[in-house]
């Protein structure tokens, strides 16, 4: 059997505040493409737009079946996160979604261990802060959402709460609701294929 090597990961969205902190652990050899899964389903987000991950100056995502844009990254489908740190020698990596709104996360390999036994991974440790709406504009729209629905004197401040609801909270993540999607894709991908039966004559 082959030992499997954990990696305990903490994605960081960059430029906003309150920040927004996941720490998750997955198998150091996932593939790029489940990786940016896991990302999605830890943050929040809600898997509707392009994504990229970077490092050392190379790019990797998932095709586009329809063919348009495939050119300008490697397929993640083919590449696994121990590989990829290995070639360039570092422990961190560059995520961004949405390319229209640009959020940027770092990821950093904080440790590897051996896996629990028993164990489902990928699995989420630790949530802070909450996600930001889609959509909202990136990091600065996102900074002027926050200001607009917290002053009713706002201009927007009514546009931007029918938009959303009333309910946003920065602080106020759902930890139970995102480490839950994050273990539906521990037990998606942790299926074994059905043995085929044999034929008896």
């Amino acid at each position: 059997m082959i030992a499997v090597t954990i990696a305990r990961l903490k994605i960081a969205l960059d430029d906003v505040k309150p920040a927004v902190v996941r720490r998750v652990e997955v198998p150091f050899g996932i593939r790029l493409d489940r990786l940016h899964l896991v990302i999605q389903a830890a943050m929040g987000w809600t898997n509707s737009h392009l994504y990229e991950i970077r490092a050392g100056g190379v790019g990797w995502s998932t095709p586009d079946p329809d063919g348009n844009g495939g050119d300008d990254f490697l397929d993640a489908r083919k590449a696994r996160l121990d590989r990829v740190l290995e070639d360039i020698g570092g422990k961190t990596l560059k995520y961004l979604y949405d390319f229209g709104d640009g959020w940027e996360h770092k990821i950093t390999v904080e440790r590897l261990l051996d896996p629990v036994p028993g164990g489902l991974y990928p699995c989420l440790l630790d949530a802070q802060g909450r996600c930001p709406p889609e959509d909202v504009g990136g990091p600065w729209g996102y900074a002027e959402f926050l200001e607009a629905i917290a002053d009713p004197a706002h201009e927007r401040h009514r546009e931007l709460r029918d938009w959303h609801g009333d309910d946003f909270r920065p602080d106020a993540v759902d930890i139970d609701r995102l480490a839950a999607d994050v273990a539906e894709l521990a037990q998606l991908w942790s299926r074994k294929p059905a043995a085929r039966r044999r034929r008896t004559a």
